[in-house]
């Protein structure tokens, strides 16, 4: 069976193939990309094994494409690399057996042939090779019946599972990882591998986890590989808070909803919104605290008060134990779990317009990002239900839309500053001024007072005076001194022109 290439690729591994007779080595494109390809999945990123040194051919074949790409060659792996204009991802490594110690991936590796190198690959989908070779160049080389796995949409080891597995643990995490993305079936012995090896996932690096854990959420259907990974026993291992979500109890014949099949909904919901990956997190996190906060009450039933609350403080531990960022996305993912539960509040009939204000002002550029997480939080499956949600939702929207067209209040800040505050009472950073600060933004978004310079300032002098705090002698409103704060400052730039509500 021989595989067709696109005209920009059958010229690329023509060149591959020249540069590889010209150092007499055997040459096979290999892997993702010949999978990708019978799939019909478009990819650029091609590896290539040879019977040789593979950073000799890397260099070699650089030398046919114009203009020149960079080689980076790393001799410690044997391994090398370079990139095309075009995009094109082209990896070199030598054709090698592996041999591995219990306690560790890192392998002992040989030189080997390229029926040597099919044996080391995860699974059969990923070990079909291509001859670039002059005799057979194109030509498909399937030891293992790939090509039936992949049109039967199977992920299954080449060998034994217990020994790919055994070797690198992390292809347990793979093969889940392929079945969610290609939405296929892992074959029953190797899925029998995976929970029978699961322990053996402790070696693997967190961050490599995570890395795999990603992919699972960014795919189509992420519901998919969760499940699996349930259902190996990996979850429990790798993610636990997420694992305590299962199940449902019952009292006085009355249930709550399993948290964790709930969450996987959500989760797919999500996904079919937004290709966001943090905004995918932040479904996956939206009730993660609800094992901690849950209560039966007497004549009323299961009760979750605050989930939303202890869930946001959550969010930070477990981004650090799962190795994911603690900068922008945590922060996000936190504001947001901390707040799925305030549009709901919202759609209920007499909501004030200072009640959408706090939720756009909390909210701020995340509030759409808000509204598609709290829409995916609708999974009833009465269809009457789940259209009178959603059409609530969309209210609330409409008076989001409202008020932030006559406030712009996403992006508003509060016209005196803490710096404003220190100054005018003569004080140094401290508790006084976080409260008179928080109290001039509650009064001005319940529409207490109104949304200008003049009458923050008024305020922030009744707040210290409350505190027991006196302004400085000689000091005003319209003080122009050094640290001193005027008008033409704050967001009201020009008289007349201030954001009133």
């Amino acid at each position: 069976m021989a595989v067709q290439f696109t005209a920009n690729e059958d010229e690329i591994f023509k060149k591959i193939a020249d540069a590889a007779r010209s150092c007499s080595m055997p040459c096979y494109l290999i892997g993702g990309f010949v999978r990708d390809t019978l799939l019909g999945r478009p990819t650029k990123d091609a590896d290539f094994v040879c019977v040789g040194d593979a950073l000799q051919l890397a260099t070699v074949a650089a030398q046919r494409f114009k203009p020149h790409p960079k080689v980076s060659l790393f001799k410690n792996f044997g391994t090398a690399h370079f990139k095309l204009h075009d995009g094109f991802d082209l990896e070199f490594v030598g054709a090698r057996r592996e041999s591995y110690q219990y306690n560790s991936r890192k392998p002992e590796v040989v030189p080997g042939t390229i029926e040597d190198d099919q044996k080391r690959r995860d699974f059969t989908i990923n070990a079909l090779a291509i001859s670039l070779n002059s005799h057979d160049f194109g030509a498909l080389v399937d030891p293992f019946n790939g090509v039936e796995d992949l049109n039967q949409g199977i992920i299954k080891t080449p060998l034994n599972p217990a020994e790919t597995f055994s070797d690198d643990p992390l292809r347990m995490m793979r093969a889940i990882r392929f079945a969610t993305q290609l939405n296929f079936t892992i074959y029953p012995e190797t899925l029998a591998g995976i929970t029978e090896a699961k322990e053996r996932i402790r070696i693997i690096s967190q961050e490599r986890i995570t890395d795999e854990l990603n992919k699972i959420i960014k795919s189509e259907k992420p519901s998919i590989g969760f499940k699996l990974l349930y259902d190996t026993g990996l979850l429990h291992i790798i993610f636990p808070q997420m694992v305590d979500l299962a199940g449902a109890e019952f009292i006085e014949g009355k249930g709550h909803k399993d948290n964790f099949y709930h969450t996987l909904q959500v989760l797919d919901n999500t996904a079919q919104r937004s290709d966001n990956l943090w905004l995918r997190w932040a479904a996956i996190l939206h009730d993660i605290a609800k094992p901690a906060t849950k209560r039966f009450e007497e004549g009323h039933g299961w009760t979750f008060h605050g989930h939303e609350v202890v869930g946001g403080r959550m969010v930070p531990k477990i981004f650090n134990q799962l190795k994911l960022p603690l900068g922008e996305q945590v922060k996000y993912v936190r504001k947001l779990v901390e707040l799925h539960l305030r549009p709901i509040s919202l759609t209920k009939e007499n909501i004030t317009d200072s009640a959408i204000r706090r939720l756009l002002f909390d909210a701020g550029e995340d509030i759409d990002d808000l509204m598609k997480l709290c829409e995916s939080d609708i999974t009833s499956k009465n269809k009457f239900k789940v259209k009178r949600y959603l059409e609530n939702f969309e209210l609330v929207r409409e008076r989001c839309k409202a008020v932030e067209e006559k406030d712009s209040i996403r992006t508003w800040q509060p016209p005196i500053t803490g710096e404003i505050i220190m100054e005018t009472f003569g004080i140094r950073p401290s508790r006084p001024v976080g409260t008179i600060k928080d109290a001039i933004k509650d009064a001005i978004l319940d529409g207490v007072i109104e949304n200008n310079y003049d009458a923050a300032f008024a305020y922030m002098l009744q707040k210290g005076e409350e505190c027991g705090l006196t302004q400085k002698t000689g000091f005003s409103s319209q003080e122009t001194g050094k640290g001193a704060f005027t008008p033409e400052d704050s967001n009201s730039k020009e008289p007349g022109n201030e954001n009133k509500f």
